[in-house]
């Protein structure tokens, strides 16, 4: 895990809107989109020493000691809103080199789009017709890139974001896989089979030139 910087994409990205829209929280704080004025509104987000333990053993943590975020939602057009805003926490794991407990900070930066999910009218038809029509639209939907689905915004689902389960999804996608303590080494040429120098092929050669 990096201790300070964005989540990085190329150890995990978010994963589809769909996806994440089906996805069960440990942390929640619903925003009714209906509610937010013009001129956006300011969410402070704290998890309670509850909701910490749960992110932690969700997550394969030793602990989240604490966890924040001051997010910003705006209006971004008919339908749409787009959240943004700092989140820092503090975290104890094990290093995966020593084994030991160690604690790190993290700050990341929440940014995310929402959209309400448009809802098609089908004209009357026979049942045969309209199942026709609704395995065409399956096929076409599974149809879309997963770089397509990535880019698209997250669902509003009934009318609300739940800005908790974003801050705890951007927190897991900051960790590291393979934490390590700062300061701990791994010396893989013990663990990789790695020739000793005395062998390489330079010192062969050596010897060769000195044997001339």
């Amino acid at each position: 895990m990096r201790s300070k910087g964005e989540p990085n994409p190329g150890k995990a990205r978010r994963a589809p809107a769909g996806e994440r829209a089906s996805g069960a929280s440990d942390l929640s704080r619903i925003v009714e989109v209906d509610e937010v004025p013009e001129g956006g509104l300011q969410i402070a987000i704290r998890a309670d020493a509850a909701e910490r333990a749960a992110i932690a053993k969700n997550a394969g943590l030793i602990a989240v000691e604490s966890l924040e975020a001051d997010l910003d939602i705006a209006k971004q057009g008919e339908g749409r809103f787009k959240v943004v805003g700092p989140l820092r926490a503090r975290i104890a794991q094990t290093c995966v080199v020593s084994l030991e407990p160690f604690e790190s900070e993290i700050h990341a930066e929440v940014a995310a789009d929402f959209a309400g999910r448009a809802r098609k009218s089908l004209p009357r038809r026979s049942r045969p017709a309209r199942d026709a029509v609704l395995e065409t639209e399956a096929v076409d939907d599974l149809a879309q890139s997963f770089a397509a689905q990535l880019d698209a915004p997250d669902p509003i689902v009934d009318g609300r974001i739940d800005l908790g389960a974003l801050v705890q999804e951007f927190l897991v996608l900051s960790l590291d896989p393979y934490p390590r303590k700062p300061g701990v080494r791994f010396e893989g040429a013990e663990f990789s089979g790695a020739p000793d120098a005395a062998e390489s092929p330079f010192a062969l050669l050596k010897k060769l030139k000195d044997g001339d």
